[in-house]
This record gives structure tokens, sequence and C-alpha cells, in this order.
């Protein structure tokens, strides 16, 4: 872990944690550095004196304000520690409130915060307090020359300082054009929701954060790599032109698009609830059968004959007609074969009553 970027203490009420703050992400980006396409010589940038164009090493530089146009006041790192040193050096909890309350839009960047010397006993007692309360601690505190809103948030076995952008730091959303729920142009209908239910469900699992990486990058190496072996390193690669242009129509069909994304992500379980409320619409109307005069009649009713298929087109009944001929035999005697006996039953009976 590298040096802490900042040494202070949480406090709350009258409890006074002593803390060390540690950067907790790190830019994983494309390291590229900017050439002279000329020679391919590295581009460099000079700190300079804009008053006299000569320039000005790091230790000349100092910071100012500006009060008035071209006139500035030099603030040094003590000035800006000295203008609120309880401020500069806390982590002042003002709240503590659910998580789900803080939107996510508002959460910018997390600092890693430990136990300073003397602290761990605290830092465990606000850890778990944290955790068994379910809540987050809203505190304050100036980072460099800025002070935050910052959530105190129990991660594991850790507190991370995750700072918060202000209200006023949020650009209006109003002023873009987002559907409403009840728009007409953009009405989802239950079948449309249903479909993109089902799809959620089919691609729903663990959180595993460690299979999410950086493949663009990864892409981009393999890329240098292949250039380096090609020997094509000062190859400067040109656009190809554009073969079709990308529509931006409207959706023709958002629930076959819906259809073809379940094929590929199935939700077993919301395909059939799916299915079921499909079901539940009304059947189409069937056939009224006649109902029969007497039951005995039904049994002397004739072996029912095998119906002619409908007329279908010459280019398949050659194909068909031969496998069509044997099943429909088939089925024609299985179903003459109950009637016939029970005609060879009654035959005696009808007899002797004569």
């Amino acid at each position: 872990m590298a040096r802490s970027m900042w040494k202070g203490a949480i406090s709350f009420g009258l409890v006074h944690i002593p803390v060390d703050m540690y950067t907790a992400v790190e830019s994983k980006g494309l390291d590229l550095t900017m050439l002279d396409r000329r020679d391919f010589s590295p581009v460099g940038f000079k700190r300079y004196n804009k008053g006299n164009g000569k320039e000005v090493v790091w230790d000349d530089i100092v910071k100012g304000y500006e009060y008035e146009d071209g006139e500035y006041v030099v603030l040094s790192d003590e000035d800006l520690r000295r203008a609120n040193p309880e401020a500069t050096q806390t982590i002042d909890i003002q709240a503590f409130v659910d998580a789900e309350d803080v939107p996510l839009i508002y959460y910018d960047q997390p600092y890693y915060l430990a136990p300073g010397k003397g602290g761990a006993k605290v830092y465990a007692l606000l850890r778990e307090t944290l955790r068994e309360a379910g809540k987050i601690g809203i505190a304050r505190v100036v980072i460099r020359v800025k002070q935050h809103l910052a959530a105190l948030i129990c991660v594991g076995d850790t507190i991370v300082l995750n700072t918060l952008r202000y209200p006023d730091e949020m650009r209006d959303a109003g002023e873009l054009k987002i559907p409403s729920p009840d728009s007409r142009t953009a009405a989802v209908t239950v079948k449309e929701l249903k479909m993109a239910m089902a799809l959620v469900e089919g691609m729903s699992e663990d959180w595993a954060p460690q299979q999410y990486h950086d493949t663009y990058r990864e892409d981009v190496l393999a890329l240098v790599k292949k250039k380096v072996k090609a020997r094509q390193t000062k190859t400067i690669t040109q656009p190809e032109p554009e073969k079709e242009k990308r529509t931006t129509g409207k959706v023709i069909d958002l629930v076959a698009l819906l259809q073809a994304s379940l094929g590929k992500k199935p939700a077993k379980a919301a395909l059939a609830a799916l299915d079921d409320d499909d079901d539940d619409d009304d059947p189409p109307p069937r056939k009224s059968r006649k109902p029969a005069e007497n039951e005995d009649d039904d049994d002397d009713a004739p072996a029912p004959r095998a119906r002619k298929a409908p007329a279908r087109s010459t280019s398949r009944v050659s194909a068909t007609k031969a496998a069509a001929k044997p099943a429909a035999n088939k089925a024609a005697n299985k179903a003459a074969r109950p009637a016939a006996k029970k005609a060879v039953a009654k035959a005696p009976a009808r007899k002797k009553a004569a």
C-alpha cells in the first residue's frame, strides 16, 4: 500500500478516531505518449513564465488566488491549513442516514480509512455500529484545497470514505427529452415488459467483480505487440471508408428483438410464467358437438371413418402421400376395433328378444 495521502481523525459527538486516508483506486488506462508525427519524437510541455516566456522549475512555483484581474494573493500550504485547522484535519460526521436514501449519482471518489496509532478499538466500534445499524455516516472533510461532502461506509472490515457531489454540482436533467411513463410515443405494453423481465431474469447472477476486466485495453496491448512483431512501429494506420451509414430509425418490432434476446439468454422460470400468462387469454372457440339422444346410441355408433386430408399443393402431395396413407389406415383400424367388439357382443341379445 502506498503512503497515506491524509492524516487526521473521524469525529462524531465526543468520539475521536485517528485515521489515515489512502487512495482506494488506481487508473489502469493506456499511458500513451504524444509524438511529433514528422520524426516520432516525444512532445513535451514546459511550465513557463507568461511574462518573459522563460521556463519555471517546480521549486519556484507557488499558488495564488486572483482577487482582481491580474492581481493575486499568494497562498502557501501552511496558509491553507491555518485557514481552518479543524476542517483540514477532521472528518466531521454530520448525520447518519440509510444508504438507499443517497442516490448512486452522488457518489464520486472512494478512499480507504485505516486506524491511526491507538485508534484500533474505537475504529472497530464505529465499523460495527455502522454495520449493525445499517447506516452510513454523512461527513465533511477537506482534501487538498476543497471541502467535500462524504459518506462513511462499512465495506467488509474496512471503513470507506466516498466523497459525494454537492446538489449544486449536479446538472438539471429537466432540459433533456426524457420520455415520461405515460408518453404515447414511448408507451410500454404489458407483453414487452414481461419479455424484458424474462430477459433480466435470464441474465441475473451473483455479483462477481473478478470476472470483469478492461478487455479494450487488452486488445490495444495485443495490437501493440502485433505491430512490434511485424516491425510496423512507425506505420500510421489510416481509417477505412465507411461501408454503410448506421441507421438511427425507430425500432420496428421491439417484441421480436426481445424474443431474439431471450433465445440467447433464456430464463426458464420467467419464460414459463410468460407462457402461463399467455394461457390466461381466451382460447379460440371450438365447434360444438351435437349431444347424443341416448347413451346406448353411442354404443351402437359405427366406427369413425378416417377423414380426408384437405387438398395440398401438388409439390407436397407426392412427398407426403405415401407416409400419410399407412398412418390413416392404422388410425382407422384402431378406431374400428372397439365398435366391432360391441357389435358382436350385442348381436345375440337382439336375436333372443326377437
